[in-house]
């Protein structure tokens, strides 16, 4: 008598495993995410991972050191975001929301590299290869890249091993399946076979491969994050449906620095590059409008102005609300406490609502002391000077601190007109003598002095 394949229970959000079903994954803590899987058939993660056998500990005074050859992709945005352009060998993960256009910048990328004479291929498992040649075609790019329609791993590795491209799409990961692995395409172990085969091989033949994942809910790419780990780069495709731009977010990068953005326009054409993304942002500023302040935000090595906006209002339904789009609610629930405690502005007793313009999202302290004098001018529906920008980060105790690349910030703000910064006093310090003469420096210590500085 056949003995029965063994199961286990395993969490499709991190990968743990259980001998029995549980409400709750003890790794994550998720709930209701354990599925049954045959343990038989499980191959373990990373089993083609290993890419080289029976290699040697090296010196690493022998190493010769050489900048990784870069390939330009034709779109001048994207090539920022992944370092100056693609790396042969490197494997980026591409997430975002569903037809935000993830597939049409990659087949715009694809086309790009195609026009250079370079060999591409572009794999889908979400769609048909007439459908990939009618967007192509209704978006007039170039159409003379080949296409494997597929959800199969093994058609994809023939494809890539048999005639190896200079860049690869995989259009989605969570769509490929392992036919050794007996669990369903986009399951965790599905996930971690498929990523490390597709990994090992792109090592192996120096193919720059671009992997589209899926996202959750929350906004998070979907699957365990050892699919993270695995990649060399991964980018976050951001942007709101009722918004024409979209923003591309480096999170990760071994090839080049973190938190780079890329902006872009989408248009009937396809997506469009964006290269003077704050003059965008700030293109439809109201004039003399109370509660509008611009900041100059940093975001990698490109600084980027942001108009930041804040409504206040009587609480009329019981407790005062806090609604944040683009800005961190807690930070600014944060922020309207020291404003009271610190600098005696009564607001806790107030509705307020702040929001980036344009669909941007920032997150870093430097929007500090802008959202606060958002805010009071709100309150007081007292107007800024059009050609005034604020930055600094704001303490507990109501201290103005320093921020990084003062200069840069402010020449961003210069070129666009802007003739007077309100910033952190240990900031001025740090400036070069050219960068003094920019623009006309307020500084502040903290709060209360910034508070006066601004609105006399």
């Amino acid at each position: 008598m056949a003995k029965a394949a063994k199961t286990l229970y395993e969490c499709q959000a991190c990968g743990a495993t259980s001998p029995k079903w549980l409400g709750r994954c003890g790794g994550c803590g998720g709930w209701n995410t354990l599925e049954e899987v045959r343990a038989s058939g499980r191959s373990g993660a990373g089993s083609g991972a290993g890419i080289s056998k029976g290699a040697r500990p090296v010196a690493l005074a022998d190493i010769h050191l050489e900048d990784a050859p870069r390939m330009s992709t034709g779109i001048g945005e994207l090539d920022r975001v992944l370092g100056g352009g693609v790396v042969r060998g490197a494997v980026t993960l591409l997430g975002g929301d569903p037809g935000i256009g993830k597939s049409t910048l990659l087949m715009q990328a694809l086309a790009g590299m195609a026009g250079n004479g370079l060999q591409v291929l572009y794999v889908t498992g979400e769609e048909s290869a007439m459908q990939v040649a009618l967007r192509a075609r209704r978006l007039k790019m170039r159409d003379d890249f080949e296409v494997l329609a597929t959800t199969e791993l093994d058609d994809a590795l023939a494809a890539l091993t048999s005639k190896p491209p200079a860049l690869a799409v995989i259009d989605s990961i969570q769509t490929m399946r392992a036919a050794e692995l007996e669990s369903a395409s986009g399951s965790v172990a599905q996930l971690r076979e498929v990523a490390a085969r597709l990994t090992e091989i792109a090592k192996q033949r120096d193919i720059a491969l671009f992997l589209i994942g899926h996202v959750t809910k929350d906004g998070s790419l979907a699957g365990p994050k050892v699919l993270e780990h695995l990649v060399d780069t991964v980018l976050a495709f951001e942007g709101d449906p009722s918004h024409a731009y979209r923003i591309v977010r480096t999170t990760k990068n071994r090839f080049g620095a973190a938190n780079e953005i890329g902006v872009f326009e989408m248009s009937r054409d396809g997506l469009r590059e964006v290269p003077d993304a704050s003059a965008h942002f700030i293109a439809e500023r109201p004039e003399r409008a109370a509660g509008s302040v611009v900041v100059p935000v940093a975001q990698g090595n490109r600084p980027l102005l942001v108009e930041v906006q804040a409504l206040v209002a009587p609480a009329l339904y019981g407790n005062a609300r806090r609604v944040a789009t683009g800005i961190d609610s807690t930070r600014l629930a944060v922020l309207l406490a020291v404003l009271q405690r610190r600098a005696g502005v009564q607001v806790l007793d107030q509705d307020v609502f702040a929001s980036a313009a344009g669909g941007a999202r920032v997150d870093e302290p430097a929007v500090d002391l802008a959202l606060c004098a958002a805010v009071v001018s709100s309150l007081r529906d007292r107007a800024l000077p059009n050609d005034l920008v604020v930055f600094g980060e704001v303490g507990l105790t109501g201290e103005v601190r320093a921020i990084s690349r003062p200069g840069q910030r402010l020449a961003e703000a210069k070129k666009l007109g802007f003739k007077r910064a309100v910033l952190p006093k240990a900031n001025v310090a740090q400036l070069a003598d050219d960068e003094r003469d920019l623009v006309e420096l307020s500084p502040a210590s903290d709060l209360d002095s910034a508070l006066r500085e601004i609105f006399g």
